[in-house]
C-alpha cells in the first residue's frame, strides 16, 4: 500500500490557497503522493512574471471586491470563482509521469459520463459541435526530488466575468510581462448537471486512492493552520503583500492622453517592481512647469493611487494656486492606472 496524504480546503481566500500550495510544494515530503483539493472566492491569479495591468481590468476588479494574487510560478491569468474547482498533485520526481495525473482526472469526469482527452501538454477538453472546448488547463513544476502538478476543473463558472476582468482596456500599454493567452472554454455542467465541488473532489479523491491502492484520512485546512505552520504564515503574508502582488510587476511603459478645459497632457511612465521609474509629463497649459514638476514628484512612489495623491500633496504646496489643475489631473492619472 503507498502512502498517501489527502488535504481539502475550507478556505476560499486565494491567498491561503496559494500559500498552501507553495507549502505543499516547499515543504512536504515528496515520497508521498499528495493530492490538495481547493477553491478560491472571486479573484484573479497572473502568473509570476506577469503585468497585472495589461492583464486585468484592476478598477472593475476593486469596485466588484474581486482579489488579485499572484502565483510564484509561471503561466497566464485566470480568473476564478467558486464554480471552479481546483487540483494540486505532489509526486515523487523520481518515476513521474504527468499522465498519471491527467489519467485520475479524466477517469473522474469519466464518473460523471462526460468524455474528455487530454490536448498538448496543459489542457483537457471535451469534444462538441462547435469543436474541443476547454474544460480543465494544467500547470507543472518540478524539481531535482519532487514533481508537481495543479489545474483546475471548470465546473459551474461564471464564464461571461472572464471577460469583465481578463480583458485588458485598450491602453497604450509596452509591457515587458509575458501576456495570456485565450482559449475557447466551457462549464463541465452543461454535461453532467449534478457536477459540483463537493462530487468533483469525491470523485478524484476515488480515482486518486484507486491509482495508488492506499487509503489515508482526509485533512481539512482552514487559516487557523497558519498559526502552527511558521513556513505557511510566512507565505500567506508574502502572497497578501503589496510588494508581492504588485510590486514584483516587471518593466512597462504606460502612455496616457488627457485634453483638459485648461490644456492637453501627455504622460509617459516607465514603472518597475510596482513604482514610478521614469515620468515625463508635457503640456500646452499656461503653466508648464507645474505639470513637469507633478510628474517629477511621481518619480519613485507606488504606481497607484498612493503614489498619485502624494505627488498632487507635493505638488499643492509648490503651486497654490494651481490646486483645481491639480485635482484634475490626480483625479485622471488616478483613473488611468486603476489601482489604489
Amino acid at each position: 500500500m503507498n502512502p498517501l496524504r489527502i488535504l481539502v480546503s475550507q478556505s476560499h481566500n486565494p491567498w491561503f490557497n496559494l500559500a498552501t500550495e507553495e507549502w505543499i510544494f516547499r515543504q512536504m515530503n515528496s515520497e508521498i503522493q499528495t493530492l490538495f483539493l481547493w477553491r478560491n472566492a472571486d479573484c484573479v491569479v497572473i502568473g509570476r512574471n506577469q503585468n497585472p495591468w495589461t492583464e486585468c481590468k484592476l478598477a472593475r476588479m476593486q469596485d466588484d471586491g474581486v482579489l488579485l494574487a499572484r502565483r510564484t510560478s509561471g503561466g497566464g491569468a485566470v480568473f476564478h470563482d467558486l464554480g471552479n474547482t481546483n487540483f494540486t498533485f505532489l509526486s515523487p520526481r523520481t518515476g513521474y509521469d504527468r499522465k498519471i495525473n491527467l489519467g485520475i482526472v479524466l477517469r473522474a469526469l469519466a464518473r460523471f459520463g462526460i468524455t474528455a482527452e487530454a490536448s498538448g501538454r496543459n489542457d483537457i477538453v471535451v469534444a462538441t459541435d462547435d469543436g474541443f472546448r476547454k474544460v480543465s488547463g494544467s500547470a507543472f513544476r518540478e524539481t531535482k526530488d519532487r514533481a508537481f502538478h495543479h489545474g483546475t476543473l471548470l465546473l459551474t463558472a461564471n464564464l461571461g466575468r472572464l471577460q469583465d476582468y481578463l480583458t485588458p482596456h485598450p491602453k497604450k500599454l509596452e509591457s515587458k510581462g509575458r501576456p495570456s493567452v485565450r482559449s475557447r472554454v466551457m462549464n463541465l455542467s452543461e454535461l453532467a448537471p449534478e457536477l459540483e465541488h463537493a462530487k468533483a473532489c469525491e470523485a478524484l479523491i476515488a480515482e486518486f486512492q484507486l491509482q495508488y491502492e492506499g487509503q489515508c484520512e482526509i485533512e481539512h485546512l482552514d487559516p487557523e493552520h497558519i498559526e502552527g505552520f511558521d513556513e505557511l504564515r510566512a507565505t500567506y503574508e508574502k502572497l497578501q503583500s503589496w510588494e508581492w502582488r504588485i510590486g514584483h510587476t516587471p518593466q512597462f511603459r504606460h502612455h496616457m492622453t488627457e485634453c483638459f478645459s485648461w490644456g492637453i497632457v501627455e504622460v509617459y511612465a516607465d514603472a518597475e517592481n510596482g513604482r514610478f521609474e521614469r515620468v515625463q509629463m508635457v503640456s500646452d497649459s499656461l503653466d508648464p512647469d507645474l505639470i513637469e514638476d507633478f510628474g517629477r514628484a511621481l518619480v519613485g512612489q507606488a504606481y497607484g493611487g498612493s503614489g498619485v495623491d502624494y505627488a498632487a500633496a507635493l505638488t499643492r504646496e509648490a503651486y497654490p494656486g494651481g490646486v483645481g489643475e491639480i485635482g484634475e489631473l490626480s483625479t485622471w492619472l488616478r483613473s488611468q492606472i486603476e489601482i489604489d
